[in-house]
This record gives C-alpha cells, sequence and structure tokens, in this order.
C-alpha cells in the first residue's frame, strides 16, 4: 500500500467512528462577548436561540404542540415572529423580525423521555419574556447548558427496579397471581437495566429493543422453569410471559402523537405514531421468536377469587405503583411520580370497574378513564405547576393494551390472520381513545389547546 493510500484508508477508518447526526457547537453562532440582552441580539442570535429551545424540548419527548409553544414563548419575549414545521427528530423555522428573516433546519439524532427536563424547560419558556432585557443570549444558553447537561435522576438499575415494580403491579391488573408477578418482576427488571445499558452505549433502535426484550423474555421463562423443576409449579403460569416486556410500550410517542393529530401536526403525529410502532412491531416479533423457541402460547391467566372490596383495594395499589414506576423510568422527580400515581390510580380502577360491572365497552372505557386522568392533570397543575404530559401520559400507560398488540401479531405470525387482525384491531380502538381522551381533557380546559389560531 503506498504512502497516498494508506492516507486515505486511515482517513477513511477514522470517518467511520465519527458521529454521523453532527452535533452543534452552539456558542459558535453567538458573540459569547457580547453583553446585549436577547431582545437587544441581532437575529441571527435570536434564531439560535429559538432553535436550540425547540431542539430540546424535542429531544426529551415533548410533541410538536408543546415545543412550537415554547418556541412561541421564547420569540414573543424577543420580539420576532417564528414558523415552525416540526418532525419526531428534526425542526425547520424561520424567525422573522420586520424586514429581516432567518430560516435554519435543526436535528437531533434520537429521541426519548425526560419529564424533569421537560418541567425545567416548560418553566424556562413561560418566564423568558420577564427576563428577556435582562439577560443575554449567552446567558441564556448558559442556563440552557444547565439543564440539558444535567444528569439523570435514576441509574440503570434503580431504572430496572422501578420497571420491575411496574410490570409486577401491571401483571396483577392483567389478572395474573403472585408467580407471574414474581417472574415479571424479574424479567422487566433485567431487561430495562439491559436496555439501559445499551442507550448509554447509544447502541441503534431495533437492536436496543430486541435485546432488552429478549433478555426480559429468557428471564421469565428461566424462572418459571426453574420453579416448575424445584417447587411443581404448574406451567399455566406461563400466561404472564408478556408482562415481562410491557416496560418497552412506547406510551409517550404514541399519545404525544395523538395530540399532534388532532392539532393538524401531521408530520409530527405521523411520525411519532410509527416511530411508536417500530417499537411495537420489533418488541412483539422478538417475544414471539422467544416462545416460539420455549413453545409459550397466549394464554389466559389463572382466575383467583377476591371480594369486592379486596379487588378494589388492590387494584388501586397495583395502579399506583405501576404508574409510580413507568413515571420513573421517565426520569420524573418523586413528587411528580406520587402526582401521577394518585391520577393513574383513579382513573384505572374506575376504567376497571367500568368494565366488571357495566356493559361499558372497553374503548369507551379507556375514553372516559383518559378524559378523568386530563381533568385530574389540569387541576394539579394550578397546584404544582407540572406539565400535563408528564403525570398524564404515565397515569395512562398503564391502560395501553400491551397484551393485546402482543398477541395480535402472534397469531398474524401464526398466519391466523383473523385472529391477529381482531387482536390488533382491539389495541388500536383502545390506543386512539386514550388519546382522544386526553385530547378532549386538553379542550376542555386549555384555551389556547381549544382555538384554533
Amino acid at each position: 500500500m503506498d504512502k497516498d493510500t494508506s492516507i486515505l484508508y486511515n482517513d477513511f477508518s477514522m470517518s467511520k467512528l465519527r458521529k454521523q447526526h453532527m452535533s452543534i457547537d452552539w456558542d459558535n453562532l453567538i458573540d459569547v462577548e457580547s453583553h446585549k440582552s436577547a431582545k437587544n441580539a441581532p437575529l441571527n442570535e435570536k434564531s439560535a436561540l429559538v432553535g436550540r429551545v425547540g431542539l430540546m424540548m424535542l429531544s426529551v419527548g415533548a410533541g410538536a404542540w408543546r415545543v412550537r409553544a415554547a418556541m412561541n414563548k421564547v420569540s414573543r419575549g424577543m420580539g420576532i415572529a417564528c414558523n415552525a414545521d416540526i418532525g419526531l427528530l428534526s425542526i425547520e423555522y424561520t424567525c422573522v423580525d420586520g424586514g429581516e428573516t432567518y430560516t435554519n433546519a435543526i436535528s437531533i439524532n434520537t429521541t426519548g423521555v425526560n419529564t424533569d427536563k421537560l418541567h425545567h424547560l416548560r418553566a424556562f419558556a413561560d418566564d423568558f419574556s420577564a427576563n428577556a432585557e435582562r439577560y443575554s443570549v449567552k446567558q441564556f444558553f448558559d442556563i440552557l447548558d444547565e439543564i440539558e447537561h444535567s444528569l439523570n435522576r435514576y441509574n440503570a438499575l434503580q431504572l430496572g427496579f422501578a420497571s420491575a415494580v411496574a410490570c409486577a403491579a401491571f401483571t396483577f391488573l392483567l389478572g395474573g397471581g403472585p408467580v407471574e408477578m414474581g417472574c415479571a418482576f424479574f424479567g422487566a427488571g433485567i431487561g430495562n437495566f439491559v436496555r439501559r445499558k445499551l442507550l448509554e452505549r447509544h447502541v441503534t433502535l431495533y437492536a436496543n429493543v430486541a435485546l432488552s426484550v429478549a433478555c426480559a423474555c429468557f428471564a421469565y421463562i428461566g424462572l418459571l422453569k426453574a420453579a416448575e423443576f424445584f417447587f411443581g409449579v404448574s406451567e399455566a403460569h406461563q400466561a404472564g410471559y408478556i408482562c415481562s416486556m410491557l416496560f418497552i410500550i412506547p406510551g409517550f410517542p404514541l399519545i404525544t402523537g395523538g395530540i399532534d393529530l388532532a392539532k393538524l401536526d401531521l408530520r409530527s403525529g405521523f411520525e411519532r405514531i410509527l416511530y411508536s410502532l417500530l417499537i411495537i412491531f420489533v418488541a412483539t416479533i422478538t417475544g414471539w421468536l422467544c416462545a416460539f423457541v420455549f413453545k409459550f402460547a397466549p394464554a389466559d391467566f389463572i382466575e383467583y377469587e377476591y371480594a369486592l372490596w379486596q379487588t378494589i383495594l388492590f387494584r388501586m395499589i397495583a395502579s399506583f405503583f405501576a404508574v409510580y414506576g413507568f413515571s420513573l423510568m421517565f426520569n420524573s422527580t418523586a413528587r411528580m411520580a406520587v402526582t401521577a400515581g394518585f391520577i393513574g390510580m383513579f382513573a384505572n380502577v374506575l376504567r376497571l370497574e367500568l368494565l366488571d360491572f357495566t356493559p361499558v365497552p372497553a374503548t369507551l372505557a379507556a375514553f372516559l378513564a383518559a378524559l378523568i386522568a386530563g381533568l385530574l392533570a389540569s387541576a394539579t397543575k394550578r397546584v404544582n405547576g407540572y406539565p400535563r404530559l408528564t403525570v398524564t401520559v404515565p397515569s395512562i400507560v398503564i391502560m395501553v393494551p400491551g397484551m393485546f398488540m402482543y398477541k395480535g401479531i402472534y397469531y398474524v405470525a401464526l398466519e391466523d390472520l383473523s385472529t391477529g387482525m381482531l387482536w390488533i384491531t382491539k389495541a388500536v380502538m383502545v390506543v386512539c381513545s386514550l388519546s382522544l381522551g386526553l385530547i378532549f381533557a386538553r379542550i376542555l380546559t386549555d384555551r389556547n389547546f381549544r382555538v384554533s389560531s
């Protein structure tokens, strides 16, 4: 190999290690020595600040309507206008100041959910107008740096435990008993621990989902087989197998996607729903392959008899801990998770009792429960100031029919299309009802959301 070829080869090898999505050095877009207030800064600096706020909102799981609202608040605070086209990972926007315009296109490499950062970013946008004449763009960037680089509240082990608690409680709500709950506890805990470790290493989406779900499934199967061998536990407890992988349910993008569609943010809505469907498809196919290897099939849970008061009490406890665990997985504070837990407890128990004691169909029960959750979140927002999404989505994630989704893919994979499509249709109807419930709660309680201006 000659010298020139060797240099070219080395440059090519090094380029494979570079990021596919190049990061933005925001300080290069502004005059870091300037002491002008943000309101008096040049348009390119104002535009950079607007874009960064929008991009950070996008990175923590906010939907297009919430991202645009934050960008608008920052724009109005600096006396400019902004129009934005927002997707799942990218924003194209134009800022206008008198006769001058500035257009930019920015993107992130992946999406996620961080309700704690979402809360701080929402507060930043709400307070921006009051501070726009006091602080420079650089000073605002320093505040955003602090929010962006703040560490996650929980490590992989803690998030694994949160997932274990949530999925064990979820298992009870679906009809499982102590054996299913115990196996799901360890399966979901191990699966989400692996998922978090893979996220820390920036492993791509498909591999992340498949490996974490496979670990959860194998853990459940291994524990159940060990219990069968050593303690004579019945193989009928394999019905809870699906519950060990429910930590992967993409509740945030499913719900925010539905809200975006309601506000005619079609690009963001469809992209979020497609992203959710990709996760669900990879997860359920992985679960099906594991089940196929070990000859597990969807089955009904063993029925347990409880008095009415016991059923209600146990459902309240399980609903609270399921929502609490899922909320921690979204990096919520403990207080935020408790708030979501109480909202979810009330809404979900109401839904389950409606299904048990009235002829209300599952779709209407889901709609009413989500509506109640949304109304309660709006009421508590006046007290604690938490953004509605940070408490409503965790509170209704436990209502997302992951069992239906799995059964649908399972039977379709076995070429039993009629049974598979029946379960998929049921799942779609319930998810749509949950989104509609939250949407109508916002329509009833939020004037800015209610109008189309």
